[in-house]
């Protein structure tokens, strides 16, 4: 399943895994993975020979087991219960209360 060594246990050990990025447009550069975990907040750029411009790309390799992908659990929670996906670094992703106006 990690093709580069023991699964990630903080965010920093990213940087020893291939790692699935996504380009914004409207930032101009890749998305930097958010975490938080006791209050602490981190942003991670992580590196991997992929880089897609859409969310579906990214999915696709991660589920061809090209490497870790950042999603929002509610986005891939269909392929998290059928096994086709894992969590990493669950401890640092806080639930997501949803959009707020």
């Amino acid at each position: 399943m990690f093709r580069r060594g023991a699964p990630a246990r903080r965010p920093e050990d990213l940087t020893g895994h291939d790692c699935i990025n996504l380009r914004l447009p409207t930032l101009g550069g890749l998305y930097a993975w958010e975490f938080e975990k006791d209050g602490r907040e981190l942003r991670v750029r992580v590196k991997g020979q992929l880089v897609f411009n859409t969310a579906s790309l990214v999915l696709k390799a991660a589920l061809e087991g090209f490497g870790i992908a950042f999603f929002m659990e509610d986005a891939v929670r269909a392929h998290l219960e059928a096994g086709a996906l894992v969590r990493v670094l669950e401890d640092w992703c806080p639930p997501f209360a949803g959009y707020h106006l």
